[in-house]
């Protein structure tokens, strides 16, 4: 059997033009493999440390070397010889090598990142395709395809404008495939990019590919996209579902939140009203971070005011770690979790997260992170644990695309015959 016989770790850009990550494996039979770590903008406080040089003298203080140098001298010490096939002992040695909670030692880019590079690299070696080794690893047999969560309005924290939601999303949910829901997702993009130019109103985009226009309130980005949806030529509910990430935390100060400039202030019951009136206005299926990741007796509130009309997903809530979530779930607080694998910093953690999700009777959702690069495994994830769902941007931007693409040469290659999950109660959260 092959052995590891190389771990290298390299300091690459990501789609913000910002420094990550990237590991490079190498097994004594000639197989090699590479992964990257993506980064986050609007983070959760209990995340996983993502390791920065913060030398001022370069890019800014985000340089990565630090965790490139624990890849290339410990890393790689404790990795040499080991079996790739032993994905959980391979995980499990690094995290006890780093031996803090939160993976600030090495850095959970530099652990991620090797983490990924040898799933990859095992996956050739028994010649599966990635999903079908990470559907064996997650010891699921039930593949599908998931319903993606297009943004195509950016806000918040991901863009330089004036609207408070961060994202603004599309669930293709009444075609009988992913391919066909790609389609129009697209062409409710295009739509949305045209409406915009008879509006006199910008169509540059945000982190994630999403327009970012300046618009008078939340209530005018979600108009603007039934519209779209609309003029496309489909209808809001049959065809197209709307989603929500408010990520909530980023407006939350002193207990309260503050919106548009501090002009609107929200206690969490008001927050709660707020979001109930949306979702009568617009058909959502799904708001992420409706209110502060420190906030649980607000989200306790809002679980039992939306939570059986509506998916409530906590990201910045239970940051893919298993034993918050395990709290949260005790508590019966949201009723999804969003998992990003660099939160927790290892493929084993995050199919455990994914495994209680799903034996909870949480939806798990697999995403990407706004600063994201050409790396595709999350696409490989989804389809992998029959996750259902899948967030990786809007229908531009390469390092969004990327995805997307890869999910319709799983399909291709399946066949079509991986069901997608558009017109099951699961993907609608309902």
């Amino acid at each position: 059997m092959s052995r590891i016989l190389d771990v290298k770790g390299f300091e690459m850009l990501d789609s913000r033009g910002n420094p990550t990550v990237m590991s490079e494996i190498t097994l004594d039979c000639g197989i090699r493999s590479i992964a990257f770590a993506p980064s986050g903008a609007s983070t959760g406080a209990r995340e996983a440390v993502e390791l920065r040089d913060g030398d001022a003298l370069r890019y800014s203080g985000k340089g990565v070397l630090k965790a490139v140098s624990n890849i290339n001298g410990p890393i790689k010490d404790i990795l040499i010889g080991r079996d790739p096939l032993a994905q959980g002992e391979i995980d499990d040695l690094m995290v006890g090598l780093d031996g803090t909670p939160d993976k600030s030692d090495l850095g959970a880019n530099a652990i991620l990142s090797v983490s990924l590079a040898n799933v990859k690299a095992a996956a050739v070696l028994i010649k599966q395709p990635l999903y079908m080794h990470l559907a064996s690893l997650a010891g699921n047999s039930s593949l599908s395809m998931p319903v993606p969560m297009m943004n195509i309005i950016n806000g918040g924290a991901h863009a330089n404008n004036n609207i408070d939601i961060q994202e603004f999303m599309i669930q293709p949910v009444s075609t009988p495939n992913f391919r066909e829901a790609i389609r129009m997702g697209t062409e409710v993009f295009h739509s949305l990019r045209n409406l915009l130019i008879s509006e006199g109103l910008s169509t540059g985009v945000g982190d994630e590919g999403g327009f970012a226009p300046d618009l008078s309130s939340n209530d005018a980005a979600l108009d603007l996209i039934s519209q779209a949806v609309d003029l496309a030529g489909y209808k809001l509910e049959t065809d197209i579902m709307l989603a929500l990430d408010c990520a909530a935390s980023e407006f939350c100060r002193d207990g309260v939140y503050r919106m548009s400039d501090d002009t609107q202030v929200y206690t969490a019951e008001q927050l709660v009203g707020y979001l109930e009136k949306l979702c009568v206005k617009y058909p959502i299926s799904s708001i992420e971070d409706g209110l502060d990741e420190m906030d649980w007796e607000g989200w306790k509130l809002l679980t039992d005011r939306l939570g059986d009309k509506c998916q409530l997903v906590g990201d910045d809530l239970f940051v893919t770690n298993p034993s918050i979530f395990s709290e949260g779930i005790s508590q019966r607080i949201g009723n999804a979790i969003l998992i990003k694998l660099n939160q927790i910093g290892t493929l084993t953690e995050t199919i455990e997260t994914i495994n209680l999700a799903q034996s909870s009777g949480y939806a798990a959702i697999i995403s990407h992170r706004s600063g994201e690069t050409e790396d595709t495994t999350i696409s490989d994830l989804a389809v992998a644990t029959g996750s259902g769902q899948i967030k990786t941007g809007s229908l531009c931007r390469s390092d969004r695309v990327a995805k997307y693409n890869r999910l319709l040469k799983i399909e291709n290659e399946m066949k079509f015959e991986i069901p997608y999950r558009g017109t099951s109660e699961f993907a609608r959260g309902r």
